[in-house]
């Protein structure tokens, strides 16, 4: 399966939609009610799309929306909340960070798709990328939270593989309207066990929940699905870790957070990390090797009885042809 630019590139457009939630849901929505806020982006707007595109499940596919809509909406969700209360904002986002080696590991076990090692090393250059632009010194690891952190990467990881496994029987905007559904299902009991009757919501609150429902969960996530269906888990995982940079770059823009240069080089080596894992460019840069090896010059050699002897740059003559 080849990367398809143009649709690499929306995908791309998923992750940056989340990394510009953070700001939104800081600046915009109630304080300290993050499951609230996470099940009001799922349900309403899932129910809306369902409206629109009035087709439910049908079968085994009434089990599988359950499980995929709990996997990448509900009880990621829940995992996210976890970690980061537990954990300090840098740690949590790093840990995230594992996810396109876990995506790619799950991949090759349920879909076949090995992983290569230039989209492993992507991954690596990435993970240390997003270190260096969110993790700060002085940070306090709680296993509670840690243990979160992964489950949640786990979670979505498998989630995000059982779409490639499973080819739904429906466009993306029904498919997307079903895992919205039964994932803010899944979140409404607990948010109101946990956090209570909804807060009251003001003008800003009601704005800042319309961005993150339309863009940063049903533009996002359909984008992200869609890109699921058409490209390698390498090539999807990778773009995924443009969500804290999206995040950094908008804190800086509009919160005026600081930027200096580790911050800077974190975010080249993410960049760089993407692209370098891309399996298109992999193999674009093995077919240049490949060529420049082929093409080298004979080097012309003389013997000590003075006749020239031709020695080839690119082959042991000595060898097995």
């Amino acid at each position: 399966m080849e990367t398809n630019w143009r649709t690499l590139s929306l995908t791309a457009l998923a992750p940056i939609a989340w990394g510009s939630g953070y700001y939104v849901t800081e600046a915009y929505l109630p304080p300290d009610r993050p499951l609230f806020g996470a099940m009001v982006r799922a349900l309403p707007f899932g129910l809306v799309l369902l409206a629109f595109r009035p087709q439910l499940p049908r079968g085994e596919w009434w089990g599988r929306a359950l499980l995929l809509g709990t996997l990448n909406v509900g009880a990621f969700f829940v995992l996210i909340f976890v970690a980061a209360y537990r954990l300090p904002g840098g740690l949590a986002a790093t840990l995230t960070a594992t996810a396109p080696v876990m995506m790619m590991l799950l991949a090759w076990g349920l879909v076949r798709e090995r992983p290569r090692a230039a989209s492993l090393a992507g991954a690596a250059v990435g993970f240390t990328g997003v270190a260096l632009l969110v993790l700060r010194g002085g940070t306090a690891v709680d296993p509670v939270g840690v243990a979160a952190s992964f489950a949640a990467v786990a979670m979505s990881s498998l989630g995000y593989v059982l779409i490639k496994r499973w080819e739904p029987p429906v466009d993306l905007l029904t498919f997307t309207a079903w895992q919205l559904v039964a994932g803010g299902l899944v979140l409404l009991p607990i948010a109101l066990v946990v956090e209570g009757a909804p807060p009251p919501l003001d003008l800003r609150a009601v704005g800042g929940f319309l961005y993150l429902g339309l863009v940063a969960t049903v533009l996002a996530n359909a984008l992200w699905f869609r890109g699921l269906r058409r490209l390698p888990a390498a090539a999807v995982s990778l773009v995924g870790l443009l969500n804290p940079v999206a995040g950094t770059v908008v804190g800086i823009a509009l919160a005026g957070e600081l930027f200096g240069p580790t911050q800077a080089l974190g975010m080249l080596l993410v960049l760089g990390g993407i692209l370098v894992g891309q399996p298109a460019i992999a193999d674009r840069l093995r077919v240049r090797l490949r060529a420049r090896v082929r093409t080298q010059p004979m080097v012309t050699l003389t013997s000590f009885d003075s006749s020239p002897v031709s020695v080839s740059t690119t082959r042991n003559r000595f060898g097995p042809e």
